[in-house]
């Protein structure tokens, strides 16, 4: 794109599509372009971004080696789409900047999901909402893609009461440090910490910080994500757990209904829901499990049974790699949407 115009371009012109990929050498950024490059997304240039540490280095993209520049050259470059994968700090202070310039900003930090003048998107449920105005985009967090896209079809036709969540969180959600704290502990090396406790062979019952209510910060961004995706009516209680695990998230779910629902119907609901696959044979011992989910886009689902405690209640077992739909992916399909609709 040689000139960029602060209204945005016909859609026309998208053969020429700069993209930049900010936080290009961390574990989502990496994994930005592996699904950029897989679902064939229109790149004729791409700008790898990231921290002052990082500039000059290289990466990899359709075959072809990139420099790592910093902040202000890729602003410089005047991309159409910005993918941000670098953390709240330099979301908040950076997005504006690439939004001032005409760059349209989908960012996988917190920092914006919860501003009420900017829109949480998970594609399928309610890309229809973005506009040309829209230019910080914000991308839900992992473990809240996984449920509302489940959530979704089940509360248009039963209406979610209540849900209460325990999450079982791959340690990739943490970064590149946690997945070497695990592995320098299996091999006997002391190493630097990401957690405060070891994590091979453990279970730590905190994601994020905790708050001054007692829960953690990925407990509250459950609640508060669904109900700005979905409805904020829905009451949702949560636990995130971190598991030695590197495949993707896992969540069992149980979801009350206002209303009582067949058991053949959610699941009927469920299979006929985009980016959803159903795992659900106890008889085959057909169940969701990260170690299959990891490298595949969808959101696997299974253990669907009625609740036998509560009426108008349903259990379920969610998994998603976290990386993936729960990220990257995720960020993906709202820049393809954005093309799809003309807005970028």
């Amino acid at each position: 794109m040689g000139g960029f115009f602060l209204t945005k371009p016909e859609r026309g012109k998208l053969d020429y599509m700069k993209v930049a990929v900010v936080g290009a050498t961390g574990l989502v950024g990496t994994k930005m372009l592996q699904v950029l490059e897989e679902r064939d997304f229109p790149v004729t240039e791409l700008i790898p971004v990231a921290s002052e540490r990082s500039v000059g280095k290289e990466v990899t993209f359709k075959g072809k080696q990139y420099t790592v520049v910093g902040m202000q050259t890729a602003i410089d470059l005047k991309p159409a789409v910005a993918l941000f994968s670098a953390g709240g700090g330099t979301s908040t202070e950076w997005a504006p900047a690439f939004a001032a310039a005409g760059i349209t900003v989908i960012d996988n930090s917190s920092a914006w999901r919860m501003d009420p003048t900017k829109k949480l998107i998970v594609p399928e449920i309610n890309g229809h909402l973005l506009t040309k105005q829209d230019f910080i985009i914000a991308n839900p967090n992992c473990s809240t893609i996984q449920l509302v896209l489940t959530l979704a079809p089940l509360h248009a036709k039963y209406s979610v009461k209540r849900v209460v969540i325990s999450t079982y969180q791959s340690i990739t959600g943490t970064g590149v440090k946690a997945v070497q704290q695990m592995e320098n502990e299996r091999a006997g090396i002391q190493s630097e910490m990401a957690y405060k406790y070891p994590i091979d062979k453990n279970c730590i019952p905190q994601c994020d910080v905790f708050l001054e209510n007692g829960y953690t910060k990925e407990e509250m961004k459950l609640s508060n994500e669904t109900k700005k995706i979905l409805d904020p009516n829905i009451k949702l209680t949560a636990t995130a757990v971190r598991v030695p695990v590197v495949g993707g998230h896992s969540e069992a779910v149980n979801i009350q209904f206002e209303q009582d629902f067949d058991l053949q119907e959610v699941r009927k609901l469920l299979n006929e829901m985009p980016g959803i696959t159903l795992k659900d044979d106890p008889e085959t011992f057909s169940y969701p499990m990260p170690k299959y989910a990891e490298g595949k886009d969808d959101v696997f689902v299974g253990r669907i049974r009625r609740d036998e405690s509560q009426e108008n209640t349903l259990n379920l077992w969610i998994v998603a790699d976290n990386l993936r739909k729960g990220a990257a992916t995720n960020a993906v399909q709202i820049a393809k949407l954005l093309i799809e609709k003309g807005l970028i």
